[in-house]
């Protein structure tokens, strides 16, 4: 039998509302019908280089601050960019973005980052615009569930 994939969630979720998007991503990631995928949820200032390169997939999840993405998703950027740059290209991956405001400048500093590194962006990013809705849970849940579906399926 081939090896469970790994899924990694790097998520930063300083406020209940945050807490809660990042479990609906872990939530449908760990769908019962999704079998060979085992997932990984870590906050930013606990995950590092080797977690990126025993992953076989990665979902970025954020807080937009000061119109850029929180400081600890930065920080494990900053720790992770140059061990994972050769040894990651094409390494699929989608993120959210949790924005009281519009979450360009968040998305537009991921992106760069992201384009670096080589890695291979498989889903529209995710913009949790504006007051906070419950709706942002359920497409939380189904970002989770798209790439580790996608994920067990082979399709990357």
């Amino acid at each position: 039998m081939d090896r469970k994939k790994k899924l990694l969630i790097v998520s930063h979720a300083p406020s209940p509302n945050t807490l809660t998007l990042r479990d609906a991503v872990a939530q449908g990631a760990g769908h019962e019908d999704i079998e060979n995928v085992d997932v990984t949820v870590l906050a930013p200032l606990d995950a590092g280089p080797d977690d990126v390169l025993a992953c076989d997939a990665i979902i970025l999840g954020t807080t937009e601050n000061l119109g850029y993405m929180s400081g600890a998703l930065k920080d494990f950027f900053d720790r992770s960019y140059y061990p994972c740059l050769e040894k990651t290209q094409g390494l699929p991956f989608a993120f959210y973005i949790r924005a009281g405001h519009d979450g360009t400048g968040t998305r537009r500093a991921i992106e760069s980052i992201t384009t670096g590194l080589r890695w291979k962006l498989v889903q529209e990013p995710l913009m949790c615009r504006g007051e906070y809705q419950d709706g942002f849970e359920e497409q939380c849940r189904e970002l989770g569930m798209y790439v580790a579906a996608s994920l067990d399926a082979g399709l990357f």
